[in-house]
């Protein structure tokens, strides 16, 4: 019979679980005495980092230059809504936080290609750049296929920028305009 495959876990789940119980019982005992929550330990957070840090590396968030700024974020976003996991509702307490990452580190990436984008646009205003003129976006650090890296010159990335943005705005209007009506709809309704 062969031997079982030890999972080495970067991060126990119920051992997680049973410090945010704890860490919630403490919580609960200092609301009662009117005292200010305590800290989250260490253990938690090495956990936040543990998670953060594993996520940055998957394929699709690896790559950006910026991924350190991604990391600190989410592991600021665990500290700020860490104490909204109710470990009633649920009993894993590594999804809950893994899910709360991967939005932070979306927000981050958002955040840095808006200010790309204000930094190609004035640059394109103050009549720096040529229409035409190729310029190479691998500076951020993106391999082949990475978002940044389909552009061929700034003006592409400009103008796709300003077309999602519009198709937000469309979006929005129309689900607001729905919803007057007395019903949600969603634009994929019909």
């Amino acid at each position: 019979m062969p031997k079982p495959k030890i999972r080495n876990e970067y991060v126990n789940n119920a051992e997680l679980l049973a410090a945010l119980i704890k860490h919630r019982k403490a919580v609960a005992a200092a609301k009662k005495k009117r005292q200010p929550a305590p800290q989250f330990n260490e253990y938690i957070g090495i956990c936040f980092l543990k998670i953060a840090e594993h996520l940055s590396r998957k394929p699709n968030f690896m790559s950006y230059t910026f991924r350190e700024d991604m990391v600190a974020d989410a592991v600021e976003n665990c500290i700020q809504y860490g104490h909204n996991f109710d470990p009633a509702k649920s009993e894993h307490p590594f999804a809950y936080f893994t899910q709360i990452i991967a939005w932070a580190f979306l927000r981050r990436i958002s955040k840095e290609k808006k200010e790309l984008y204000v930094k190609y646009k004035a640059t394109e205003q103050l009549g720096f750049l040529q229409p035409t003129e190729r310029h190479d976006l691998e500076e951020l650090g993106h391999g082949a296929g990475r978002p940044f890296s389909v552009y061929e010159n700034i003006s592409d990335f400009i103008q796709a920028f300003e077309q999602s943005r519009k198709a937000k705005k469309r979006k929005k209007m129309k689900i607001r305009a729905s919803s007057t009506h007395g019903t949600l709809k969603f634009v994929g309704d019909r």
